[in-house]
């Protein structure tokens, strides 16, 4: 069991809460992060240049007044960098680079400081597309794949930035997940329309890798929003900028919320279009509903369904409930859902809204587990 109110980890990293500030290209280094971050459960600082390609890049770049970071030396750089965080927020590296070397030696350095290397997929400047990186690598999957496929030979903890809506999201995410990498940061862009909510939906009904979700996070609100979709932790960028305090009231909001709902990032009901793990909320699947639909994707039955939902809630407090519609908590829907029966039977069994909340989330958790067809081959 984890110390930390959230049990968030991957690898040998291990979050404090789901609040991160987002990479930003010749500004987030150490000294801003631990500005506008103190109190994030993660760091990532960069966007940084590792070979001699990325750094003609970012010299153009500079020259027509985009900031940068450039440096001779980028591997002693980013140690530097890593060590002089001192908010004890875990750490990620956002890096680019024309060839595949680089990112090796980078990957090592970054292990051994034991952080989080991030390959940038991401940025889109016209000279980045050109050199073949950034968001190009999201044009050339084989590459990218092979890429994480080498860079995780390291044994470091491997995040990958993306930016949504550029390519065949589910195809994209399941590449991923497959190469080997660790996390996704998804940049849930969508021009002219703010975040992408339903891209992240998409990402995490497609694979089970811890997921970040990015774009227009400026309070609390949009935060629970894009967690609902399935975001395991949101990152802010220039919000931070605009409001020093923002990283540290979401981190105090989230907290919150997190000791009274038990459940931070809980899905939507499935029958408001959440992801997999809303499954633990549906009901007996006795009449047509979307139910059938999604539990179908994991290749279970309408028997298999409730078996495995009655099998988790044996010995748990989640058999109670007779009174009920369907008999039994195991049914019941979402704590912020209002529900005077199965909040009557919660008061009797002296079950608290949390640990209610806490028991579905494991109960998510099983039946992913035990699904026939996994997250990132369903269809």
């Amino acid at each position: 069991m984890s110390d930390y109110l959230f049990d968030l980890y991957t690898g040998y990293v291990r979050f404090r809460n789901p609040i991160a500030l987002a990479p930003m290209a010749g500004i987030a280094d150490s000294a801003f992060a631990n500005q506008y971050a103190g109190d994030a459960g993660l760091v990532v600082l960069g966007a940084f240049n590792l070979d001699n390609g990325s750094m003609e890049v970012a010299s153009k770049l500079v020259a027509r007044g985009r900031k940068e970071f450039i440096s001779d030396e980028p591997l002693e750089l980013i140690k530097q960098e890593i060590r002089a965080v001192n908010s004890g927020s875990a750490v990620a590296v956002n890096v680019r680079s024309t060839t595949l070397e680089p990112l090796i030696e980078a990957a090592k350095l970054v292990k051994e400081e034991g952080a989080i290397l991030e390959l940038n997929a991401h940025c889109k400047q016209p000279e980045m597309l050109e050199s073949g990186i950034g968001e190009a690598l999201l044009h050339d999957l084989p590459r990218l794949s092979a890429w994480i496929k080498a860079i995780k030979e390291t044994g470091v903890v491997l995040s990958v930035k993306v930016r949504a809506n550029v390519v065949n999201d589910v195809e994209l995410a399941r590449l991923i997940d497959k190469a080997g990498a660790d996390i996704i940061h998804v940049d849930a862009t969508l021009e002219g329309f703010g975040a992408d909510l339903d891209a992240i939906s998409n990402y995490r009904d497609a694979t089970r890798l811890f997921l970040i979700g990015n774009n227009s996070i400026t309070d609390f609100a949009a935060a629970k929003e894009m967690f609902s979709r399935g975001a395991d932790m949101v990152s802010v960028a220039r919000g931070a900028m605009e409001d020093s305090d923002l990283i540290k009231e979401l981190v105090e909001s989230v907290t919150s919320y997190q000791q009274s709902i038990g459940w931070y990032n809980a899905p939507k009901h499935v029958c408001s279009e959440g992801d997999f793990r809303g499954l633990a909320f549906c009901c007996l699947p006795v009449k047509p509903c979307p139910v059938h639909a999604k539990f179908k994707k994991l290749g279970y039955t309408a028997e298999e369904f409730a078996r495995t939902k009655l099998e988790f809630a044996r010995g748990t407090m989640l058999e109670f409930g007779e009174d009920t519609c369907f008999g039994s908590l195991v049914w019941c829907c979402k704590i912020t859902k209002p529900c005077w029966i199965r909040d009557g039977v919660l008061n009797t069994i002296d079950l608290s809204d949390a640990e209610y909340m806490k028991l579905k989330e494991k109960l998510a958790k099983h039946i992913l587990d035990n699904a026939r067809i996994p997250v990132n081959e369903s269809r």
